[in-house]
């Protein structure tokens, strides 16, 4: 038995698209599954956490959703020891995009799950939270925070147009950051702990951050002026920014950070700082190509 957990409204409705097809997936052969479907997040998560109670040997769980659902569902999964794949169908779907899965080959990956054996990867845990991808501080949390608060407009352009209110009035911050084998105190722009490669839809952030390697990868943006963090910020989609003499590259098992500032992972807000991360390994049982 399987749980297929969707979420209609990812990816402006994209979820409820290729969940509709994963479920005629699993009837064409014959798959025993239930689909789980909240009226929001907490909901979805409690209805999760029952079938697991109910099932506690499931073969695994299939998200259909974004980052987002991904986080949610790894509450569930990872205390529990079950297997769980993501289908992309948010906005971001960096997690998968860490993984190393097309985004549109969405047989490929099904086929996978169906017929191999899952493989370990690590996993973040912040304050008692599981992560996949990226946990981050800095001006990307302060973006996040604006655009949440926006209802207009939607999908992608919304962080677009919270970068362009944010940006003239931001400043860098002062932040205590412990690794395993010193502290760094220092001013910053953005602070990016790497479980995965890349977050905000592709923005490789951490280009060499490995999944199995048991340790974060950890950027550190130093302060540069307003006009330099525009022209650096596109690198960040081809990973070429790390050369920038700004930008920091350490690697570190564990790492707590102390500042006046807000922090994310995965796209959901985890609160104020000060933070503690770990970088589990093995934590998760999830399918690779």
């Amino acid at each position: 038995m399987w749980a297929l957990v969707i979420n209609p409204v990812s990816g402006q409705g994209n979820g409820a698209r290729l969940g509709t097809y994963v479920a005629g997936y699993l009837n064409s052969r014959a798959i025993s599954y239930e689909i789980i479907i909240g009226r929001n997040s907490i909901d979805q998560g409690d209805l999760l956490q029952r079938f697991l109670d109910r099932h506690p040997d499931c073969t695994g769980v299939i998200a259909v959703g974004g980052d987002g659902l991904l986080h949610l569902v790894l509450q569930k999964t990872v205390p529990a020891q079950i297997p769980l794949a993501v289908i992309p169908a948010g906005t971001g779907n960096d997690f998968v995009r860490t993984l190393g899965w097309s985004l549109t080959h969405i047989d490929q990956l099904l086929e996978k799950v169906l017929t191999t054996s899952p493989r370990s990867i690590d996993l973040g845990l912040v304050d008692g939270e599981w992560f996949g991808a990226i946990l981050s501080t800095g001006f990307d949390s302060v973006v996040n925070e604006r655009a949440n608060a926006m209802s207009w407009p939607k999908g992608p352009m919304k962080y677009n147009v919270a970068i362009a209110i944010e940006l003239p009035s931001f400043k860098p911050r002062h932040y205590e950051i412990t690794l395993d084998d010193r502290t760094i105190s220092t001013e910053a722009m953005l602070i990016a702990v790497s479980n995965g490669r890349s977050y905000g839809g592709g923005m490789l952030v951490c280009p060499h951050a490995d999944i199995s390697d048991g340790f974060f990868d950890v950027m550190v943006l130093h302060p540069i002026s307003k006009l330099e963090f525009i022209k650096v910020f596109p690198k960040v989609f081809k990973g070429t920014h790390i050369s920038h003499p700004a930008v920091e590259i350490v690697r570190s098992k564990k790492v707590s950070i102390t500042s006046d500032a807000v922090a994310y992972a995965d796209g959901e807000r985890i609160g104020q700082l000060p933070i503690s991360a770990e970088c589990i390994s093995g934590a998760l049982s999830t399918w690779m190509p």
